[in-house]
C-alpha cells in the first residue's frame, strides 16, 4: 500500500471513529426537555422579589427510584441567607435528596446537591433544562415550586387569630406538578398541579389538597415537557 492510499485509509478510520464517538451517548436515547416560564409580575409582587425555588425530578414507575434533574441553588445548597434551613421550601424534593444522598439532613454547604443538577435560580422568563433517558422508557415527572413571601389572606406573614408568624417567610405552600409519560420522540406533556406540599402535616403525608391557594398556581404561567431527539456531539456539553 503506497503512502497516498495509507493516508486515505487513515483519514477514513479517523472520520468513522469521530462519527461513532459523536453518536455514543445518543444511540437508543431521547432527551426530555423541560420548558418553564416564570411569572415576572408575581415575583415582583412577592415580599422578597426573588424568583421561586423549584426542583425537577424523574421517578421510575416500576422501581420507584427517583433522580433529580434540576434544583435551584438556594434549595440545593441550603443557602437561605441567615437561616440554617428552610424545611418548608421544597419538602417533597428534600425527601428525594435525602434518599439520593443517603442522609437524614437537608442540603447544606458541606453536603449540597450535586453540581450536575444544581443551578442558579433562574430570573423571571423562560427556563429550560434536559435529561437524557432510554427511548421508550416510562417516567413520572415531578416538579415542586415555592415562591417566598407570596402572602395572601389565608397564608399571611402574621396570623392575627393564632398570633403565629410565618417563621420561614414561605407564604403559600410549595405546589406539586406531576406528569406520567413514555419517552417517545415528539411526545408533548403538560404537567398538572396535584396538590400542595406541607412539611410536618398531621397525617404524615406531604402532598395535601389545595387549600387557600391563590396566586401560587400562576408562579409558572407556562410549563411543558417535550421528548426530542438528541443531537450527536463530539463533546458532551448537554
Amino acid at each position: 500500500m503506497n503512502k497516498t492510499l495509507l493516508l486515505i485509509f487513515s483519514l477514513v478510520i479517523i472520520i468513522v471513529s469521530i462519527v461513532l464517538f459523536a453518536y455514543r451517548d445518543t444511540w437508543g436515547k431521547t432527551d426530555i426537555e423541560f420548558r418553564i416560564h416564570i411569572n415576572e409580575q408575581l415575583v415582583q409582587e412577592s415580599v422578597f422579589g426573588e424568583s421561586p425555588s423549584f426542583a425537577i425530578w424523574l421517578e421510575d414507575p416500576v422501581t420507584g427510584i427517583k433522580q433529580t434533574v434540576f434544583v435551584t441553588r438556594r434549595a440545593g445548597a441550603g443557602d437561605w441567607e441567615g437561616k440554617a434551613e428552610v424545611p418548608v421550601a421544597l419538602p417533597l424534593w428534600f425527601d428525594v435528596y435525602k434518599t439520593e444522598n443517603e442522609t437524614k439532613d437537608l442540603p447544606n454547604f458541606e453536603k449540597p446537591a450535586s453540581l450536575a443538577v444544581t443551578g442558579a435560580t433562574p430570573k423571571p422568563g423562560y427556563f429550560t433544562t434536559r435529561a437524557r433517558v432510554n427511548s421508550g422508557s416510562e417516567w413520572i415527572c415531578w416538579i415542586e415550586v415555592n415562591l417566598s413571601g407570596d402572602y395572601n389572606d389565608y397564608y399571611p406573614s402574621f396570623n392575627q387569630i393564632t398570633l403565629a408568624e410565618d417563621e420561614f417567610g414561605s407564604g403559600q405552600p410549595a405546589l406539586i406538578y406531576k406528569a406520567k409519560f413514555k419517552a417517545v420522540e415528539g411526545t408533548v406533556i403538560i404537567p398538572e398541579i396535584v396538590g400542595m406540599c406541607v412539611s410536618g402535616a398531621s397525617d404524615g403525608g406531604l402532598i395535601q389538597p389545595l387549600e387557600g391557594i391563590t396566586s401560587a398556581t400562576n408562579i409558572f404561567d407556562e410549563i411543558g415537557i417535550t421528548v426530542i431527539k438528541p443531537k450527536p456531539k463530539i463533546l458532551n456539553t448537554l
